[in-house]
């Protein structure tokens, strides 16, 4: 072999071998660019496919029960001569008492019968230092349930299944549960719910809240008076106050 023919076999070598950790870095660049790829994939996925492995847990049903003029949260005559509005958090263990307790009797006995118009507020607060925002999040599926005329049921289904605060009662994944128990529309819901649509019509009954004085859940007011500030109104404390505002009171 000549001495020409030598010397372009070493530059074909040469050149191949260029060519060949041309290829090599390449391959260790697409294989970087896509673990790169499937690590942030994984922990963007990661997140919801845990939340999908955890179990709803039971689910307490509750029969749905008829409210006097229901109109999204609120009943009764809206030209009644009393306005009662309640500003509540669902993670409130008072506010489940007074709910089971109190409410009944204030609708069935002056809701009823035109005198009071009862307005839910609310007034979510107990999650303010909690990463899961429950109270939050409950009083957001709270108002989607509302824009589909049911309210008050799944008011009714998330007091019967509270469990502690910030425990995970409310968590995402069971109130998209709730609703779906209540045989709501649950596309709708789901829509409504991920939307947040409501947050500004929450932040609003906050703020009107905080500018009535309210400190705390349940708050009654009655016609614009707290009833018992610091405390829980008892029925026969909002009663008194309804007859106290009735036109024609001898009081």
């Amino acid at each position: 072999m000549s001495k020409k023919q030598q010397f372009t076999g070493k530059r074909q070598a040469i050149r191949e071998k260029r060519r060949r950790d041309r290829q090599r870095q390449r391959l260790i660049t697409i294989l970087v660019v896509v673990g790169v790829a499937l690590v942030i994939a994984a922990l963007l996925i990661a997140p919801s496919i845990r939340n999908s492995l955890v179990p709803v847990g039971d689910i307490i049903e509750v029969t749905p029960e008829t409210r006097p003029m229901a109109d999204g949260t609120a009943m009764g005559d809206p030209d009644a001569p009393v306005l009662i509005e309640v500003y509540e958090d669902f993670q409130c263990p008072a506010c489940r008492i007074y709910s089971n307790e109190v409410e009944p009797l204030v609708t069935e006995n002056h809701v009823a019968n035109g005198e009071v118009y009862y307005v839910f507020r609310q007034y979510p607060f107990l999650d303010d230092r909690a990463p899961n925002k429950e109270s939050d999040q409950a009083a957001n599926a709270s108002m989607c349930a509302a824009e589909q005329g049911r309210f008050w049921d799944y008011h009714d289904i998330l007091f019967a299944n509270w469990n502690g605060e910030n425990q995970g009662s409310f968590s995402d994944k069971r109130l998209l549960a709730f609703a779906e128990t209540l045989g709501l529309d649950t596309e709708a819901f789901t829509a409504c719910f991920e939307e947040n649509r409501y947050q500004d019509q929450i932040q609003a009954d906050l703020a009107a809240g905080n500018a009535a004085g309210v400190q705390g859940t349940p708050s009654v007011l009655v016609n614009g008076e707290i009833v018992k500030p610091g405390y829980v109104p008892t029925y026969e404390d909002i009663k008194r106050m309804i007859e106290v505002s009735l036109p024609n009171s001898s009081q």
